[in-house]
């Protein structure tokens, strides 16, 4: 079975045939699925999800784009939702450099502020970092990140960031981007990174993987992923789904049977 650490089922883009997608995983061979709150709207679906899935759990936080929305109310409101017993982290929070809104200032004060609730509530953290590679790193050191651990989601930097991360105890979500013939970089990287600190991840809709590239994502195509991991690794698909399924439960605190 495959754990999908990281899906947005509440995206609007799954409007249509989410119950029935959803419904459908287990016996496709998708064992678990943490969906990710990115927004506070995006936590409240989330919740919705986790209970009504029994294999569903969640991950609440708000992620840098949208940190202007947050103000010490919302916090408190996010902090009361973490008590729930299928949060599994906080997240996905982070700083994203690429878009740049809202200004990097903000983003940065609630990064730093959503770290400290995860503290608080002793769950790992998701963290997003788009071109922000040293001001990621510089805020989760100052906050202690590695006391809560966590996974660098949609990992996208070189192997001496990887070594950063790995050092703090983190393990690295690897998606669909695996899979492009241009990825040099992340493959480099994921031959760098122990197996044992990988677990995969659709961020569906987003970043499916070849041959849907452009398409729709949802965890049914995480065993192509999971091919190219186990390619770049030397292992077998089963080898492959084994390991990361461990990692996952590891990561969020899960038992793994």
């Amino acid at each position: 079975m495959i754990f999908d650490t990281h899906a947005h089922y509440d995206d609007k883009a799954f409007d249509e045939d989410r119950e029935e997608l959803l419904a459908a995983l287990p016996d496709r061979g998708i064992g678990r699925v943490t969906n990710i709150g990115s927004s506070l709207e995006g936590c409240r679906r989330t919740v919705e999800l986790m209970g009504k899935y029994s294999y569903v759990y969640g991950a609440l936080g708000v992620h840098p784009s949208d940190t202007a929305d947050l103000d010490e109310t919302s916090l408190a409101w996010l902090r009361k939702q973490c008590a729930l017993p299928k949060c599994v982290a906080v997240g996905e929070i982070g700083l994203d450099y690429y878009w740049d809104t809202p200004d990097r200032e903000t983003q940065k004060k609630w990064f730093a502020r959503q770290l400290q609730l995860a503290r608080e509530m002793g769950l790992p953290v998701v963290i997003h970092s788009r071109e922000a590679a040293k001001d990621t790193i510089d805020i989760m050191k100052a906050e202690k990140a590695g006391e809560t651990g966590g996974v660098i989601h949609c990992f996208s930097y070189t192997k001496e960031s990887a070594r950063i991360f790995l050092e703090m105890g983190f393990f690295f979500g690897i998606g669909g981007v695996l899979t492009y013939k241009n990825a040099h970089k992340l493959k480099e990287a994921v031959d760098y990174i122990p197996m044992d600190r990988i677990v995969v991840e659709t961020d569906c809709p987003y970043l499916s993987p070849v041959p849907f590239r452009g398409k729709r994502n949802s965890s049914l195509n995480l065993p192509y992923v999971v091919q190219e991991l186990a390619r770049i690794k030397g292992l077998t698909c089963e080898e492959a789904e084994r390991i990361t399924w461990e990692n996952a439960c590891r990561l969020y605190g899960l038992n793994p049977a």
